[in-house]
């Protein structure tokens, strides 16, 4: 019954892959994700989509991967970004997880699954059949054989998709005119990972992967990017640079200070190594350092918005909202409200605890929401000043928009049936507070579907 185990693991592998990034850390950077916004939106464009319409998000998890999961978003694991060694690289990774989108690839995976589990319903009545008439063993033969077969149809399916994926993604690098080079790189990685891990490389092997042998997607796509008229272009210089920024404060983010120190040593004092020490010694709350470093980054530019955001973050996360809100407010000024940065000055606003500053800080966040309503930490701060003005109805909405997006379905519908009840009946509050409820409702029966026991610990 081994084989059975696997196609179930498969069923429960296509049931989780509908809702990933629930399971896991969503990373939220403004100059990361401007980032990501920029070197995607020609590939976006290439493969026929729109770049506002297609999400790019970042998730805190230290393997190297990549993923969509419905919809038009791909997702990346910082260990991705961690391993690249430069912009083109990712640009390769993104190319092709486009092409699983514009492939309908998710959705296409249940008819992957459907066809591998006729396969293996059909060997598990033949052998009932078998034993009924006295063929134990045949009987578990024709079990296993059926298994084998449903297993191998599934596979060999997805491995029929990342190969169709791997051709997209050459032809949507090839219509922005961005070489191929970075993705080839990057599929040697994952090879030299394979082969240190001791993965064979062989026929055999290939039958138990969901993917195509890595030496084999190197060779057919070296052949088609060599053949490319992008092959030899450029890379642009000015993504290269913010790349090796962006990396360079992920790492001092999520890594372990020692490990950071040790990748960019005191004496380096080059942009990137100034951005990770920061954010490590922040992390080990030695401040006065992490100031000096950010002081330097400003010095050298004073109007670039994420030294002023770097400076003000650690400011405010040490206990001195006060001296965060000049930084803050440039950063917010210069990025004209980006809504990471603004909900950032809205929390400081805040934190001075001086009430004169919570008027400025309802129309920083109130903007911040209205350019990025998934985020809950805006509209937690957004429901502070709400509440510490006695408007209790939208300080409740407030909360109930915070709930829903953090997966907090019974406390999301209590807070906008509260809110509705207490709203101008049919204002544009009032049927927001609706359609929360009615979200958050729909969520829970689809959670309860799917998982009965965290359904009940998250009604209680």
């Amino acid at each position: 019954m081994r084989l059975l185990s696997h196609i179930l693991a498969l069923f429960a592998l296509a049931v989780l892959v509908a809702q990933p990034a629930a399971a896991q850390s969503i990373l939220r950077d403004a100059e990361t994700e401007a980032f990501l916004d920029e070197i995607s939106a020609p590939l976006i464009e290439a493969a026929g989509l729109e770049p506002g319409n297609v999400d790019i998000v970042l998730i805190n998890d230290p393997s190297i991967n990549a993923f969509v999961a419905g919809g038009q978003a791909v997702y990346i694991h910082s260990g991705l970004i961690d391993a690249a060694d430069t912009a083109n690289e990712v640009q390769g990774v993104i190319a092709h997880e486009l092409g699983h989108v514009t492939g309908g690839h998710v959705i296409r995976t249940g008819e992957g699954l459907a066809t591998a589990s006729k396969i293996s319903i059909l060997s598990m009545l033949a052998g009932i059949g078998a034993a009924l008439v006295g063929g134990g063993e045949a009987a578990m033969g024709i079990i296993a054989a059926g298994q084998q077969a449903a297993l191998g149809k599934f596979l060999a399916f997805s491995r029929t998709q990342e190969a169709s994926a791997d051709a997209a993604g050459a032809e949507y690098l090839s219509e922005a005119g961005i070489t191929g080079k970075g993705s080839l790189a990057f599929f040697e990685k994952l090879l030299n990972q394979e082969n240190r891990r001791a993965i064979l490389q062989n026929d055999e092997a290939g039958f138990y992967r969901t993917h195509p042998l890595s030496g084999d997607r190197i060779s057919k796509l070296t052949d088609t990017y060599r053949k490319d008229a992008a092959w030899n272009a450029p890379l642009d210089q000015e993504w290269e640079r913010r790349f090796q920024r962006v990396k360079a404060k992920l790492q001092g983010y999520v890594a372990k200070p020692e490990y950071t120190l040790r990748d960019y040593p005191e004496g380096d004092d080059s942009t990137p190594a100034l951005l990770a020490r920061a954010y490590a010694y922040h992390k080990e709350a030695r401040i006065d350092r992490a100031l000096a470093a950010a002081d330097m980054l400003i010095e050298r530019s004073p109007r670039d918005p994420y030294f002023l955001e770097l400076k003000g973050q650690v400011l405010l996360e040490s206990g001195r909202a006060d001296e965060a809100l000049d930084p803050l407010r440039s950063a917010t000024e210069l990025t004209r409200s980006e809504p990471l940065i603004a909900s950032m000055l809205g929390h400081a606003l805040i934190a001075t605890e001086d009430k004169a500053n919570y008027e400025e800080a309802e129309r920083v966040l109130r903007a911040a929401v209205g350019r990025d309503r998934y985020n809950p930490f805006a509209w937690y701060q957004l429901g502070v000043v709400y509440a510490a003005r006695g408007d209790m109805a939208r300080a409740r909405l407030a909360s109930a928009e915070q709930q829903v997006m953090n997966r907090q379905y019974p406390l999301a519908l209590r807070s906008a049936r509260a809110a509705e009840a207490e709203l101008p009946y049919g204002s544009p509050d009032w049927l927001r507070a609706q359609d929360i409820a009615m979200e958050a409702r729909a969520l829970m029966e689809q959670l309860c579907e799917m998982d009965r026991a965290e359904c009940d610990d998250r009604r209680r």
